[in-house]
């Protein structure tokens, strides 16, 4: 069905509703545009966050610890029932 049809069909089962169903439906139609800002804005921010400069210092930062710096490995099932490895860095050797 062509986007016309859509709107064209929408509209007469919209003109068959009560008053109180169309308050409904204007909600509805002002909640999904709401979504479609935020996404809008969101995609916007990662866009600025991620071509900023702001952290390009990190970039050249040397790495401060290692896996050999690890007191303690440790596994950890995911939702999905697959095990992943995760470091514990809370116990680092150099924190000693």
């Amino acid at each position: 069905m062509t986007r016309e049809k859509l709107i064209a069909k929408t509209l007469a089962d919209i003109n068959k509703l009560p008053d109180q169903k169309l308050k409904e439906i204007s909600e509805f139609a002002e909640f999904l545009l709401s979504k479609i800002d935020d996404k809008i804005i969101l995609e916007g921010i990662q866009k600025l966050s991620t071509e900023t400069k702001a952290f390009k210092f990190l970039e050249d930062e040397e790495d401060i610890y290692k896996v050999e710096d690890l007191k303690e490995k440790y596994k950890r099932a995911s939702s999905s029932g697959k095990k992943h490895q995760m470091l514990a860095l809370i116990h680092l050797k150099r924190m000693e």
